[in-house]
């Protein structure tokens, strides 16, 4: 598959992009730091915060079909527009920031690449998640296609784990049984835990900021090297 090249965004378009993706990144640790509280006294929270696979099954059958399908659909939607518009904007460069961002991934991320061609639609159906998202704008799909599938997606991904939330209530209960009666130590825990990875990860903020304004560069030196008419 051809990366699409660069569309000449400025640095405040990048700014705009990235912002939401930390905000939600933030929420996301909240919701890892708190869910022991959140997932018996505040569900819909958890799912707004964080809607990883496990607290969605966790909260399945403890909200409504309204509040689930409605929160979990947003949470989940929010992220990719911003990472399509990051590989709509920067391309190539955009796929090589993800890959040193997340060297454990990236050899899967140049993988799901090379299947992109053939199967960029099924992927964004089936696992609309931040690669796929990057990819599918980088690949220069139709940002009105990249939507339609990505919502048909993410609520086929709700329907999926409300479904596994049924067929394993007993056990789900069974465990949420466990967070209730342990509820303080595992918060500690949580919240421990939490507080060490985001200490962690601001070791690295300032090489992570300097990655990303190099997309600007990369972005130009591909323009540079393959002059071409931007992707409608």
């Amino acid at each position: 598959m051809t990366l699409g090249q660069a569309r000449a965004p400025d640095r405040r378009a990048l700014a705009l992009i990235v912002i939401p993706i930390v905000v939600l990144i933030a929420a996301a640790y909240v919701g890892d730091a708190l869910w022991p509280t959140l997932v018996e006294d505040h569900p819909l929270w958890l799912l707004g915060l964080n809607a990883r696979n496990r607290y969605v099954v966790l909260v399945a059958n403890r909200v409504g079909a309204p509040g689930y399908y409605g929160v979990g659909s947003l949470r989940l939607l929010a992220p990719d527009p911003f990472f399509f518009l990051l590989g709509w904007f920067y391309g190539d460069a955009a796929v090589r920031w993800m890959e040193r961002r997340t060297p454990t991934f990236g050899r899967m991320l140049r993988q799901l690449e090379g299947l992109f061609g053939r199967w960029g639609y099924p992927l964004v159906v089936f696992a609309p998640n931040n690669f796929v998202c990057l990819l599918a704008g980088a690949s220069g799909m139709s940002p009105l296609v990249f939507a339609a599938l990505d919502i048909v997606g993410t609520i086929g991904r709700l329907f999926v784990l409300q479904i596994v939330g049924d067929i394993f209530s007993g056990p789900i209960d069974w465990l949420l049984g466990l967070v209730k009666t342990y509820r303080i130590p595992l918060l500690v825990i949580s919240i421990v835990a939490v507080a060490f990875t985001v200490w962690r990860e601001t070791r690295r903020s300032a090489e992570e900021i300097e990655q990303l304004r190099s997309l600007e560069g990369d972005a130009d030196d591909e323009d540079e090297d393959d002059p071409v008419d931007p992707v409608a």
